[in-house]
């Protein structure tokens, strides 16, 4: 198991990165079978190889998982709503494991625009403060509070770096 992810990660290392400033406006949406997990205090709370990506320029990807692939029993809805100009709508679970709850970092679109349709019934997760794979490779999480991209070795911010962190905001 070791040696497996030790091989995806020089194969990915040797392979073209994605810059995600080649990614476009308004983002794109494609169905991915990479394997994803998302992890909290030893609990899986998602495991898929069926989700879907959205691409936006400036951002690491952001995943959809679906409801089937989730531990639905952890999901706890809350009253946060925001918006999104391209996909609509969005509302928030809190997660709860035991006596520990994370708020607001899981949202999902109840119905999104037509382009977006693919991620109704699908959940996304900021990476903290979650432990979340792509791959078998932990990623670390997109600065800031409100976006929720999944940062990889083979994803690119260049010398401008991904949006969120200070000084972002008017990209």
């Amino acid at each position: 198991m070791v040696a497996t992810a030790l091989f995806r990660r020089l194969v990915m290392t040797s392979a073209k990165r994605e810059s995600v400033w080649d990614y476009p406006r308004p983002p794109a949406i494609e169905p991915t079978a990479r394997h994803l997990r998302v992890v909290l205090d030893g609990v899986v709370i998602a495991d898929t190889t069926s989700a879907h990506r959205i691409l936006e320029t400036s951002h690491p990807p952001t995943y959809y998982i679906p409801l089937a692939d989730i531990n639905q029993a952890v999901l706890v809805k809350n009253s946060r709503q925001t918006f999104c100009e391209w996909k609509g709508s969005a509302s928030y679970y809190d997660i709860r494991i035991g006596n520990r709850t994370v708020q607001s970092r899981a949202w999902f679109y109840a119905n999104p625009t037509s382009k977006y349709a693919a991620i109704k019934n699908s959940v996304s997760f900021c990476a903290d403060p979650f432990e979340c794979y792509v791959d078998g490779e932990r990623v670390q999480s997109q600065e800031g509070s409100f976006y929720g991209g999944w940062i990889t070795s083979d994803i690119d911010g260049g010398p401008r770096g991904f949006k969120g962190g200070p000084g972002t905001m008017g990209w």
